[in-house]
């Protein structure tokens, strides 16, 4: 990966971390089986990353390429609206939830995520161009939001059970099953990314995708090894092994976020949405 795609990079992943944080807050929300506490702080954390990601997405210039791969540009203000949107809904919906308003705060919690689907999806557009597909891109987008925003906000609710251990164990039990569902529904894709066909693109770097290291470390790294960590968190939970937990969703976490970095350096370099 070149230093110029470098920003688009890091723009992508604070997209998928933010919506995909929110998303996972939502439901959680609604669910409404965590501690309090524990939704008051992810939902601030959510309106701080929706900052950060908003001023990113307005300070990056986003050009007609990026190290050969072709940007379709006339999407990027329709993507910084929606940005907006999530950033707005996301404060909203931060300060409904500490002053305790639940149907106030998960209609703006559904506002804010809906905001960061439309939002997905002119992301997608941009980049549309050289691969299969807007769908495929989306869902990549998409499935990756939901594993950094399912495995960060599932670390951070182990903290909740290592402050207090008598806290019902269903909640990190859920999230953890959701997040092995998604990292399987991530492998698929995978898997559907390399063998549809895309278009080629020229850049600085001809190596075919199946035979780039940095592909296999993203497919093993970011997704396998990570998974079983997941499977293994899961099963901990089960067991009130809640500091085991804790500590695996710590690498998982750190492993799914390298690999999605990962993932959108070869997607700029191979237009293979992974």
């Amino acid at each position: 990966m070149s230093s110029e795609a470098l920003p688009y990079t890091l723009l992508l992943v604070l997209v998928e971390f933010t919506i995909g944080g929110l998303w996972v807050m939502v439901m959680s929300h609604a669910r409404g089986n965590a501690a309090p506490s524990f939704l008051k702080f992810g939902v601030a954390l959510t309106a701080v990353t929706a900052a950060i990601t908003f001023w990113v997405a307005v300070q990056v210039n986003i050009g007609s390429e990026v190290d050969g791969y072709p940007i379709d540009k006339e999407w990027i203000t329709e993507a910084r609206w929606a940005l907006a949107a999530v950033f707005g809904c996301s404060v909203l919906y931060t300060v409904a939830t500490l002053r305790e308003q639940r149907p106030v705060a998960l209609a703006l919690g559904a506002g804010g995520s809906v905001s960061g689907l439309v939002a997905l999806g002119f992301v997608a557009a941009l980049l549309a161009i050289p691969t299969w597909g807007i769908a495929l891109t989306f869902g990549s987008l998409a499935i990756g939001a939901l594993a950094i925003g399912a495995v960060s906000m599932g670390m951070t609710l182990g903290h909740w059970y290592l402050v207090t251990p008598r806290l019902p164990e269903q909640p990190l039990r859920e999230m953890t099953g959701f997040l092995l569902i998604v990292m399987t529904l991530q492998a698929a894709l995978l898997v559907a990314s390399v063998a549809l066909p895309r278009d080629a693109i020229q850049n600085s770097v001809d190596t075919p995708i199946l035979e780039n290291p940095f592909f296999w470390m993203r497919a093993l790294g970011g997704i396998a090894f990570p998974g079983l960590l997941v499977w293994m968190a899961y099963d901990a939970s089960g067991a009130r092994a809640m500091q085991s937990a804790t500590g695996l969703l710590y690498i998982a976490m750190a492993l799914v976020i390298c690999g999605e970095v990962l993932a959108k350096g070869l997607l700029l370099t191979s237009a293979v949405p992974n």
